[in-house]
């Protein structure tokens, strides 16, 4: 994340009045001292650039900007110009001001408007005075995001990061990658796909068939076998495949039978990369190593499937956590968009791959997970831990095992 190219983060400019608290609110959405901060009007002279990483969204470019209003008969005019350079470069943009807002402020969202520039106004210095009633009404009525915060005290940040996530450009957040970037042009992969009572009859889940498709599209192919039937085709092939991928729930028989020389991973991690945040789902299966008898876990799914059988959510992950924790555990279940909005007395949260949700859906429960301390991990990096192979499963993502060995290092 940290080599990420500029080009290819979330660039967010931050604009707005000189003395508004922009430069403020850039050090506390990076959480250091990146800009110079005076009572003094223009103290921001050229943009300043923050690169960094905001979970869940991933990688960003925080531009702050010299005020729009800068009227200095001699640099006035040059600083303004500079920050307007920004509106060509911005994916989404915060206007800045304080408990003020008037044809300034409009004109820029008009600007954004032509420019289809995605919008939210920030009004800081809550600490000092609120917003107006009448102008967050009229923003409610065009549908204006907006919120309230103090740059200076840490309120509504959490809000404002809501924000954020919720009005990213859908071509950001939307991640066509799932395995095809895993494997050279023209090689194997192999995929182990356990047939039992929750398999559609006559047709093949979800994950599964998208795994097939993006390994057609990245010109691979693919070898499709059940479990059973792993080393026979393993063993009847000349070469060995460039990654092989295994439902989660067979991760303790498949990980005996293909060789450590071949990466192995879960349809469930590929998900958990694809529709959320790899790092944090590996970093928070670290917390399983930590619970105890009274420790509280939530299990969510995104669909509200009626369970057949050993269902692997309410079933056969509650009773691996058990086995691998204490038989005592307390463990709770949400299906579908019922995701608890408290979630402080729960020790770790564990998602399913959410093949049905969007991407924004999933980064929005990790951001309310990781705003409240809750660890959240997923189904196939949970099993993977419990079966004591996640680091394998991890070895064909760098950035998620340097997170799960950060984690459990401390």
């Amino acid at each position: 994340m940290q080599n990420t190219p500029k080009g290819l983060r979330l660039q967010i400019g931050i604009f707005g009045r000189r003395n508004a608290g922009k430069s403020s609110l850039l050090n506390a959405l990076a959480r250091q001292n990146i800009a110079i901060v005076s009572e003094s009007p223009g103290t921001t002279t050229d943009p300043v650039e923050k690169a960094m990483e905001m979970l869940p969204l991933g990688p960003v470019l925080l531009i702050d900007t010299a005020g729009l209003d800068d009227n200095d008969a001699l640099l006035g005019g040059l600083r303004v110009e500079k920050s307007r350079k920004i509106f060509e470069r911005a994916d989404l943009a915060l206007i800045v001001s304080d408990a003020s807002w008037g044809r300034f402020e409009e004109e820029l969202l008009g600007v954004f408007a032509k420019r289809k520039i995605n919008t939210i106004a920030v009004f800081n210095k809550l600490d000092q005075a609120p917003p107006p009633a009448r102008v967050l009404a009229d923003l409610d009525a065009r549908g204006i995001p907006h919120v309230a915060l103090s740059a200076r005290t840490g309120e509504g940040l959490h809000e404002l990061r809501e924000l954020i996530l919720r009005n990213a450009p859908e071509d950001f957040l939307s991640s066509d990658r799932l395995l095809g970037d895993l494997v050279p042009k023209g090689s194997a992969v192999m995929l182990i796909t356990p047939i039992d009572l929750e398999a559609p009859k006559g047709r093949m889940i979800l994950p599964q068939v998208q795994a097939i498709r993006d390994t057609l599209d990245h010109d691979c192919y693919c070898l499709v076998v059940k479990e059973n039937s792993l080393a026979d085709a393993l063993s009847n092939l000349k070469t060995p495949p460039a990654l092989a991928v295994t439902d989660s729930q067979a991760f303790g028989t498949v990980s005996a039978i293909v060789p450590d020389s071949i990466p192995l991973t879960s349809f469930s991690i590929l998900l958990a990369r694809q529709k959320g945040d790899l790092p944090t789902c590996a970093a928070g299966a670290a917390a399983i190593g930590n619970l105890k008898s009274d420790s509280r876990v939530l299990i969510a799914e995104a669909c509200s499937h009626h369970p057949i059988g050993e269902d692997i959510g309410t079933v056969k992950i509650p009773n691996w956590l058990r086995k691998r924790c204490s038989p005592d555990l307390v463990i709770e279940h949400a299906q579908g968009h019922d995701f608890p909005k408290d979630l402080s007395g729960y020790d770790l949260v564990i998602h399913c791959g959410a093949c049905t949700f969007n991407r924004r859906e999933m980064l929005s429960r990790i951001l309310q997970c990781t705003e409240q301390g809750v660890p959240f991990t997923n189904y196939g990096v949970a099993i993977a831990f419990c079966f004591g192979i996640l680091e394998r499963a991890l070895r064909p993502f760098p950035e998620a095992l340097a997170a799960y060995e950060k984690t459990v290092r401390g």
